[in-house]
């Protein structure tokens, strides 16, 4: 008799990657998100501050839904497009050198996320183990592209989880204050730059939205889209992740830079995290960048999936390519 397939991807089951220092790195993540998405209450409010304000007042309210739409159709993309992460991490934050350097492909997986191990150049460095892996995403991605009620119960599971971050779209709308500091130009393009700052009125509804309360920094939005170009956050009391799991401390910090793709989505390029906290009931302490590059839209699984197929068919024709880049 022939076994029914499990409920979830059955070659990359979770959208993230789970260990104590990604569980601190993402915890983090979430508290960057949140703050990134006080780009929407900077462009409702007025300022408190003299520098003058920008002149489209009343594009405000069209400002504040591009502001939303762009955020979420961010969030989105991360599942869409592939690309090349380089991650750096130090245990101590004042050496020159990081003590690891991770640089993976990054391809969605539908119900999952995959990361094939390259070179830190960005190369592949073994074909058999390289085509190996892509044999395995692909697998996934036909598994995801096939319709059925495991399959249904797994996508599920993802946009349960988008539906959630969408949601604290609109809770983060009233958890700040802001003051309007003026306009930077970044490559050419203005940027509107905001101070943010916890509003001591804000009352959270739950214990995700009290996290807000916890979080101040800067943002930048670009001028002309309305979309956020970067962050600057500092966590300014201890954030605590489950009754013992870990905390996060006062002082910690967190930045993203955004740029948009040619189709105008606004991706991320990269990300720094200075972490210190504690798991269980050991220090710990996170000091990580992130480079993110070579976005390519692959699309949900069923147009990811011929994709795949045909590099796995060229692979199958040519020599060894060890020296060529991963994706």
């Amino acid at each position: 008799m022939q076994q029914s397939r499990p409920a979830s991807n059955p070659t990359f089951p979770a959208p993230m990657r789970c260990n104590m220092s990604r569980f601190f790195a993402l915890a983090g993540a979430w508290v960057f998100f949140s703050l990134a998405l006080f780009s929407v209450v900077a462009a409702r409010q007025q300022p408190s501050a003299p520098p003058p304000r920008p002149a489209d007042d009343i594009a405000e309210s069209q400002r504040l839904s591009d502001t939303i739409a762009g955020l979420k159709r961010t969030e989105k993309a991360m599942y869409l497009y592939e690309r090349i992460e380089r991650e750096e991490s130090w245990k101590q934050p004042d050496t020159s050198q990081p003590d690891h350097i991770t640089v993976s492909r990054v391809f969605p997986a539908g119900t999952g996320i995959a990361h094939i191990v390259l070179s830190q150049d960005g190369r592949r460095t073994d074909d058999a183990a390289y085509h190996k892996d892509l044999e395995k995403l692909s697998s996934s991605l036909e598994w995801a592209a096939t319709s059925g009620h495991d399959q249904d119960k797994a996508f599920a599971k993802v946009d349960k989880k988008l539906k959630e971050r969408y949601d604290i779209i609109d809770a983060t709308r009233n958890a700040f204050l802001y003051t309007f500091s003026g306009r930077e130009i970044r490559e050419g393009r203005p940027l509107l730059k905001y101070r943010i700052d916890p509003n001591p009125a804000f009352k959270p509804q739950n214990r995700n939205a009290g996290f807000l309360t916890k979080v101040k920094g800067y943002i930048w939005i670009d001028e002309a889209t309305s979309q956020l170009a970067r962050v600057q956050g500092q966590i300014i009391d201890d954030i605590s992740f489950g009754i013992f799991l870990g905390k996060i401390y006062k002082g910690s910090r967190f930045s993203q830079e955004r740029y948009p793709d040619a189709s105008g989505v606004w991706l991320p390029s990269f990300s720094q995290y200075d972490f210190d906290g504690r798991k269980l009931f050991s220090s710990i302490s996170i000091h990580q960048k992130t480079y993110y590059s070579g976005y390519r839209r692959v699309g949900p699984p069923k147009e990811a999936l011929p994709l795949l197929r045909a590099e796995l068919q060229k692979m199958r024709h040519e020599p060894s390519a060890s020296s060529e880049t991963g994706p």
